[in-house]
């Protein structure tokens, strides 16, 4: 991408492109009309959106932000993206402090939901035009960046149809141009594929790893609340839980998470309640008891050993496989954990 006229993006060498370190944030709730009301002059009830946010990211990465609604993770974007100062801790875009916004902004493309940011009665080309000019594109390149940019995200020909007419996809489409049309080497994703059907959803995906990631080499941040999105697309990965990140890594690390023994389905000939040996039931998935899920319960057993005991109970294997680590269960072990308390 880039081209005669757009700046060419900084090279990073290997190092560290977003970095937040002990990130704080409180809102101050809005009072309905009945509250002030009823108590004038009572007391606002703060809402602490980031407590303490340490993150990391190294160029050409595609991270995931995951987290339950109110966790702070477009919090965080807009912090990252020059949108919201923090109330303490610091933000920097490849080393360069967020409070400078003249510098960082250049490197930063932001795509997010909310299609009330584009003018609803002018077409695509219209938006892309005006957001160009606010971009700092130089004149001379906008009407063939505006070109490129239409026809890789495949809107080349509904471009002069109003954006009030486009579908949730189309829209979301045109989100992606304007965050590329500066040619930024960061890009800040905001659920991209919130609203969107399957077939959408799985082409924008495609377009994410395919397109930015792998052809234009983009670092992308990406906050979801899509777990199969982030499994698909992302190298590393962070939960946020009530404005705290509980737990990051790659995908395969965050699946381990609270488990430390290896599980198996099996299927047996007859009940398998009740039964003794190196292991214990964790789940009957059938009424009859005969299709259950087991933990080894000693580091040191042995697979060999829990066929024994099997066997021992006049039971039949009739099928066994290992169990793969679910990230929806890590995920809800982790925002269950915030619950119960640190």
């Amino acid at each position: 991408m880039g081209g005669p006229g757009v700046a060419a993006a900084p090279a990073f060498g290997g190092r560290l492109a977003i970095e937040a370190e002990g990130l704080e944030k409180t809102f101050t709730k809005k009072r309905s009309i009945r509250e002030i009301v009823k108590r004038p002059f009572g007391p606002a009830e703060p809402i602490h959106a980031l407590r303490g946010v340490d993150l990391s990211m190294r160029e050409g990465e595609i991270f995931a932000l995951l987290g339950p609604n109110g966790a702070g993770k477009t919090t965080l974007l807009k912090i990252l993206s020059c949108l919201v100062l923090p109330d303490r801790g610091h933000a920097r875009i490849a080393g360069i402090d967020t409070l400078e916004e003249n510098r960082v902004k250049p490197l930063l493309g932001l795509v997010h939901s909310d299609e009330r940011s584009f003018y609803w009665r002018l077409s695509a080309r219209d938006n892309l035009r005006f957001f160009a000019r606010l971009y700092d594109v130089p004149s001379r390149r906008i009407e063939t960046r505006i070109e490129e940019l239409l026809r890789r995200v495949d809107m080349l020909d509904a471009a002069d149809r109003p954006f009030a007419d486009y579908s949730s996809g189309m829209k979301q489409r045109i989100a992606i141009a304007r965050a590329l049309l500066h040619d930024p080497p960061i890009l800040l994703m905001d659920e991209p594929t919130k609203s969107l059907d399957p077939a959408s959803s799985l082409a924008l995906r495609s377009f994410i790893l395919d397109e930015l990631s792998r052809r234009d080499g983009k670092t992308i941040l990406l906050a979801t609340h899509n777990l199969r999105e982030a499994e698909a697309l992302a190298d590393q990965l962070a939960i946020l839980v009530a404005g705290r990140v509980r737990q990051r890594g790659t995908v395969a690390e965050v699946r381990r998470h609270g488990i430390d023994r290896p599980r198996y389905r099996i299927e047996l000939n007859a009940s398998a309640d009740p039964l003794v040996g190196p292991f214990r039931v964790e789940s009957d998935q059938a009424a009859d008891g005969r299709r259950i899920a087991v933990v080894l319960l000693d580091e040191g057993a042995s697979w060999e050993a829990m066929v024994r005991a099997l066997l021992d109970a006049r039971l039949t294997v009739q099928s066994c496989d290992s169990m793969e680590l679910d990230l929806e269960e890590a995920f809800s072990r982790i925002v269950a954990a915030e619950r119960v308390g640190p």
